[in-house]
């Protein structure tokens, strides 16, 4: 299929290009197309594509005035160009097009239509009444370079397992180093998924990678350990998110799926006189999932321990919210290290204040040791010497 502007245009924005790139790159297999309202009934009711595990069906239903009057007027085999950020993004060849409820659409993806859920308010107001299905090729497609990096890195190092962590790191702290550290203990090959939300309340994606390649090359044998982007759209964000994880993590050649105990999707249930979760209900996915144990530091163990094996009680324990921290980093405060590597904080900081000081140099020289020669430093610096600072006991 090739685009022409004499066909009729439908719009889309990034997050759902985003997913419909990874149908393309084969990442959502067994799942490579749009798929038709028989099709999708079948899903709803079996919860199986292809006697493999797949939570809802794989539906485009853009909202839009536009849209909602290009789509129904649109006749099987017809060609259909999609628009992306407008510029030209994909060609689709039209098999049907069907109505749907988008309120039924977000319970499928969520398990509720309830407004007040944040991912259901933000992804309402991007599902329209119309879908179309049918196979669909995008533009000026490249290769797609991350499978690649993960089959050298496995031949590298003639790696026979991988292991896979969907993190977000928002921001990197001392759990998410336990957690990483126990994945890569028992697996040849560790690939990092690195989510990138599409909204604002996170730290840069750009930021926390180079937190991340900070800990990695510092701490790590860094070349078992591989970064790779994950654009972090909705179909991740609803209860069967673990379910997806688990089929891109397959698709991109890993067979180990490590998540946390405290992970949004995990939800234990009780049957059959025995506790059980999500992962029970997987089916056809080749790929091992494990529940990592949720890690807390203890004021009494002094250390960081897993609460399975801490025998002291919640009001000993400090647990890792990434949000807590994330925001005292945001007002501008320096997390104790216990919470997070001092590296790691300053490094942030230095990212979220630039330039914060109207003279570093005077500040650094008042108030730290000094060699008594002249030297360039930078905000980062700054902040790893107050935290020495933090830490002094002598006077405490």
């Amino acid at each position: 299929m090739t685009s022409s502007r004499k066909n009729k245009t439908i719009y889309i924005d990034k997050e759902a290009a985003s997913v419909l790139e990874l149908v393309s790159e084969g990442l959502l297999a067994p799942v490579t197309k749009l798929m038709n309202e028989q099709e999708s009934k079948e899903v709803l009711q079996t919860g199986l594509v292809n006697g493999q595990s797949f939570p809802f069906p794989f539906i485009l239903a853009p909202s839009g005035k536009k849209n909602e009057k290009i789509i129904p007027t649109l006749e099987p085999d017809e060609e259909v160009t999609i628009i992306c950020n407008g510029k030209e993004f994909a060609v689709l060849r039209v098999e049907e097009t069907f109505q749907i409820d988008p309120k039924e659409r977000v319970k499928h993806i969520y398990g509720t239509d309830d407004l007040t859920h944040p991912g259901v308010m933000a992804t309402i107001k991007r599902i329209g009444t119309w879908a179309l299905s049918g196979n669909y090729t995008i533009i000026n497609k490249t290769k797609h370079k991350n499978k690649i990096k993960i089959q050298k890195a496995k031949e590298l190092i003639g790696a026979k397992h991988t292991s896979s962590l969907m993190m977000g790191v928002n921001p990197l702290h001392r759990a998410h180093e336990r957690l990483i550290r126990q994945t890569l203990e028992n697996t040849d090959l560790l690939v990092i998924f690195l989510l990138k939300p599409y909204d604002n309340a996170n730290l840069k994606y750009e930021v926390r990678k180079e937190a991340l390649e900070y800990f990695i090359n510092n701490f790590l044998p860094k070349n078992r350990v591989i970064i790779i982007p994950l654009e972090n759209s909705y179909i991740f964000a609803g209860y069967n998110e673990i379910i997806v994880d688990a089929i891109v993590a397959k698709n991109y050649g890993c067979d180990r799926l490590t998540i946390g105990r405290n992970h949004a999707g995990l939800g234990m249930f009780y049957d059959c006189n025995s506790n059980k979760s999500i992962i029970d209900k997987v089916t056809g996915i080749d790929i091992e999932i494990t529940v990592a144990s949720e890690y807390v530091y203890c004021d009494e163990c002094k250390t960081l321990v897993s609460k399975n094996t801490c025998p002291h009680g919640q009001h000993h324990q400090i647990s890792y919210h990434a949000d807590s921290i994330l925001a005292l980093l945001e007002a501008g405060l320096l997390p104790p290290a216990v919470l997070i590597r001092k590296e790691i904080s300053s490094f942030l900081l230095s990212k979220l204040f630039p330039n914060r000081f109207k003279n570093l140099e005077k500040l650094y020289y008042d108030t730290f040791p000094v060699k008594g020669l002249l030297e360039e430093h930078t905000e980062k610096d700054f902040y790893l010497e107050l935290m020495k600072l933090y830490q002094t006991t002598s006077l405490t």
